[in-house]
């Protein structure tokens, strides 16, 4: 009798959207555990075939090669950061020169809209001291904010690089898990599903580092030419806000032409606007199709709203783990012939599917545990 049992359209649509609005509170709820724990899924797919390097060429233990992968990955983070904080140090100690062109380029600023706007300077300073005045009553605020956020970033480190080392060292143990759940005549779909994710993962995050490799050179290369200061820092920057798609070039963009417009000249600020602008087309329309693109095909609707629902729930957080848990999900639907049509919305009509189900193995599709 169940079997046979059919519902309504609409009582299929409010169960869906029921349990969609059930997993997104359930998903603020968890993000102390969840966040984190996505990241290290992440990482821990990455340095999978590192693992397995230390193991079957090395001999080492599953442990200490777990260790040693999760180690790799925190060391290299740990350069980049410290890169980073080392040109900011050199921007830090330029802050007297920054300060004072600032108040140059803001009185230029002040004359300007004064002859084109006719507004009195006083009228100007009174609007300034106003809001300066306002933002001091809360500075207390904002610093707490500020170390909050830091302390909550350290925190999301810390537990993301333990949660990459345990799923590294129990990776057989989950997938036995997951296989179990399932009748024995599912079981090659499992692990189909599983190869697929762990492939898409690992090409994804290999094609997002080579993207911003790409997008640090160009940038760099071309601040450089330009005459920028601090051309290294803000190319590096530039690269690393490209990683969030859509928002963070133009992220970069208002960045630098900050530090530019109070370092350097109009005309080199109207020269950085058209040199990331034209980063962007380069990236836009060959890096990402070519090198991110062929890895994961998500519709662009799709993405955006990812995007959107993920700085809704996590933050910056959720913005970069929108992109790998929707193509995640596209892999389960791909797999599931009921969820076949919702696999359909999330991909791209203009390509087939990334890895279609083939007859023959081929070396690199076999789950490496």
């Amino acid at each position: 009798m169940l079997k046979n049992l059919s519902l309504p359209f609409y009582l299929k649509l409010a169960c869906v959207l029921i349990c969609i609005l059930l997993l997104g509170y359930l998903a603020i709820l968890g993000y102390t555990i969840l966040a984190p724990f996505l990241i290290g899924f992440l990482c821990a797919v990455l340095l999978l075939p590192l693992s397995s390097f230390f193991e079957r060429k090395l001999r080492m233990p599953r442990s200490l090669a777990s260790l040693l992968s999760s180690v790799a990955l925190l060391l290299a983070l740990v350069a980049l950061f410290t890169l980073l904080g080392a040109q900011i140090t050199s921007l830090a100690n330029d802050w007297p020169a920054f300060k004072a062109q600032l108040l140059s380029s803001i009185s230029e600023l002040q004359l300007w809209i004064s002859d084109t706007f006719h507004v009195d300077n006083k009228e100007q300073m009174a609007y300034i001291n106003e809001a300066a005045s306002k933002s001091l009553s809360t500075g207390t605020t904002i610093v707490s904010k500020t170390i909050l956020s830091i302390s909550s970033v350290l925190f999301l480190l810390l537990f993301s690089f333990l949660y990459s080392f345990f799923i590294l060292l129990h990776r057989r143990l989950i997938v036995r898990f997951l296989v179990s759940l399932f009748n024995d005549n599912y079981a090659p779909v499992v692990l189909d599903v599983v190869k697929q994710i762990q492939y898409i993962i690992k090409r994804y995050i290999i094609g997002l580092i080579i993207q911003m490799t790409i997008v640090t050179i160009l940038a760099c290369a071309a601040y450089s030419i330009i005459g920028v200061k601090y051309s290294f820092l803000l190319g590096l920057i530039t690269g690393i806000f490209n990683i969030i798609p859509y928002i963070g070039i133009f992220s970069s963009l208002l960045l630098t032409i900050l530090i530019t417009f109070a370092t350097s000249t109009a005309s080199h600020v109207l020269f950085v606007i058209i040199a990331v602008i034209a980063i962007h087309l380069v990236d836009s329309n060959y890096i990402m199709p070519k090198i991110v693109g062929s890895k994961v095909q998500i519709n662009t609707l799709i993405a955006l709203i990812g995007l959107v629902l993920g700085e809704m729930l996590w933050g910056i957080t959720g913005m970069l783990l929108a992109l790998p848990v929707i193509a995640v999900m596209k892999v389960v639907f791909d797999r599931v012939p009921s969820l076949n049509p919702w696999g359909m919305l999330l991909g791209d009509e203009e390509h087939e599917s990334v890895l279609p189900i083939r007859k023959k193995k081929r070396k690199d599709d076999s789950v490496r545990l």
